[in-house]
């Protein structure tokens, strides 16, 4: 038996009783589609899973696997094809879990780089060479955002319709390989997602299928997310891969974590609470939040899972004049008006749910009735979203439902950055109750 067979199997029988969250209760869902495996059809020293991450002011982190742990932590790249002018040096690490041991994860940090620049670059000197190209440091900016991403057919439609159409930053708020312990399937995600993420930076957070506890034999949560998807959370002062910020153009972008602790005493909330005081909204006009539980959502699955997060952190967002704050975990799109607090308020944020990246459950198809007047579109449809932010004070989102050829565009709306109400400073609006 295979090693992939071999913790499929145990997963069958000794994992269902512990998965996290995603496996309360089972709700009306379309069929999904089948998991795409893929395997690995390099030789063991050539890097593998390969993609990159924002790494702080004007500098990359590239990662990558080896089999072969003798294959050093080193990236050389440059602006041309097959010249490499500059060579970094990284760090490596590896996990074991259970009876699966991981192969060498390189992280490499690279800089100083020009914005808005393709560079060509070779990862522990074997292997095919890849390119990225560096976000723009001013605007326009464009950020594809899906959460619950998995790896089924669904997935691979999902990618190849973002791909399709140019981007600068992809943004992923929890669940990405759905792994759920079996380790083969992080693999196998990796190469699924590099052709993407080798070539343009991709930020993740967690969601709760990259807990992967395991009574008795397992119990340090996320190891396999946290040596795989490393994120700049030095960078941005934090203690923990959990949470970070960084910045784009005139953008800040706060990654959150629903499943490490919150509340009023808690490191993250000290952090989030520094973060936003730092941020100067004359020159980062936008503020924008991305976690895996929602705080608002009018569909039955995960119903009130992030109202505690909520009731903790809310007011640190509405005070700081977030624009926008987006979520995984329900298998559904839904897009809300400006609100803090149920009610409807023109200085809070608008809140996204978008966990319809193609995961392996299916869809989330009941949604409660009456509609909640604050709920503006909601649809039970895989697809993803598309944040241009065009200035300071203007951007358009998007929302791109799958069809099995093509993306159908079936939601769309115009912000306004907050930044630029002189209602919302420092004055709040009237409320309409939910």
């Amino acid at each position: 038996m295979n090693v992939f067979a071999l913790f499929f199997s145990l997963n069958l029988l000794f994992l269902c009783p512990f998965l996290s969250q995603a496996d309360v209760p089972e709700l009306s869902r379309e069929p999904p589609r089948p998991i795409v495996f893929v395997p690995h059809d390099r030789s063991k020293s050539d890097p593998q899973q390969v993609h990159v991450s924002l790494a702080g002011m004007d500098h990359m982190r590239v990662t990558y696997i080896t089999e072969d742990k003798k294959v050093e932590s080193v990236v050389e790249y440059g602006t041309q094809p097959g010249k490499y002018d500059r060579k970094n040096t990284g760090e490596s690490t590896s996990y074991k879990y259970f009876f699966y041991s991981s192969g060498k994860i390189h992280h490499v940090k690279i800089g100083p780089l020009e914005p808005n620049t393709t560079y060509y670059y070779k990862c522990g000197c074997n292997g095919p060479e890849f390119s990225f190209k560096t976000p723009p440091s001013s605007f326009p900016v464009e950020f594809a955002i899906v959460g619950d991403l998995g790896q089924t057919e669904w997935t691979a439609a999902t990618l190849a319709q973002i791909k399709s159409q140019d981007y600068d930053v992809f943004l992923l708020p929890g669940d990405l390989s759905y792994a759920d312990t079996n380790q083969p399937l992080w693999d196998s995600f990796g190469r699924l997602v590099e052709p993407l993420a080798s070539k343009r930076p991709w930020m993740v957070t967690q969601g709760n299928h990259e807990i992967e506890f395991f009574p008795i034999i397992e119990h340090t949560t996320f190891k396999s997310y946290n040596s795989r998807w490393l994120m700049p959370y030095t960078e941005s002062l934090s203690e923990s891969n959990l949470y970070y910020s960084f910045d784009v153009a005139g953008i800040h972008t706060i990654m959150l974590g629903s499943y490490t602790d919150f509340d009023s005493e808690s490191d993250q909330y000290q952090w989030l609470q520094a973060d936003l005081a730092k941020v100067d909204r004359k020159m980062t006009p936008w503020v924008i939040v991305l976690l895996h539980a929602p705080w608002y959502n009018t569909n039955e699955a995960h119903e009130g899972e992030g109202e505690s997060m909520r009731e903790a952190m809310e007011s640190l967002l509405f005070n700081a004049r977030v624009d926008v704050v987006f979520a995984g975990h329900v298998h559904a799109y839904e897009r809300f008006k400006r609100v803090y607090n149920n009610k409807v308020d023109q200085c809070g944020p608008i809140y996204i749910t978008i966990g319809d990246g193609g995961n392996r459950e299916g869809l989330a198809t009941s949604f409660k009735k009456p509609p909640s007047p604050l709920s503006v579109f909601r649809e039970p449809s895989f697809g993803h979203g598309r944040l241009k932010v065009i200035d300071e004070k203007r951007a358009h989102w998007s929302w791109h439902r799958n069809n099995d050829s093509n993306t159908v565009l079936a939601d769309e709306v115009w912000l306004e950055s907050l930044s630029a109400l002189s209602s919302c400073w420092p004055s709040s609006q009237s409320h309409d109750e939910l």
